[in-house]
């Protein structure tokens, strides 16, 4: 696997991890400002969820170039019959 491969698959990865964390721990506001919108959350705490993301892609990605090093994986295996 080369390393800008490897790159992109990580920042995939990244990129759903993210949409799946955000929603945890949303509270929304009781009384919205006049213009703004209802269902915005009170304190989104970005920088928690971000680092969270992070170290959850982290370990998916490690476990995926494990497998891929170790085993040898690749998707042109999944072309070839059984």
């Amino acid at each position: 696997m080369q390393w800008i491969g490897s790159f992109f698959i990580y920042m995939v990865i990244w990129w759903v991890v993210l949409f799946a964390v955000l929603p945890f721990g949303v509270q929304r506001q009781e009384n919205p400002e006049r213009g703004h919108d209802p269902g915005a959350p009170a304190f989104p705490n970005l920088k928690r969820k971000l680092a969270i993301t992070t170290l959850i892609t982290f370990v998916i990605w490690g476990i995926g170039v494990f497998l891929i090093l170790r085993y040898h994986l690749s998707l042109t295996m999944l072309e070839q019959p059984q």
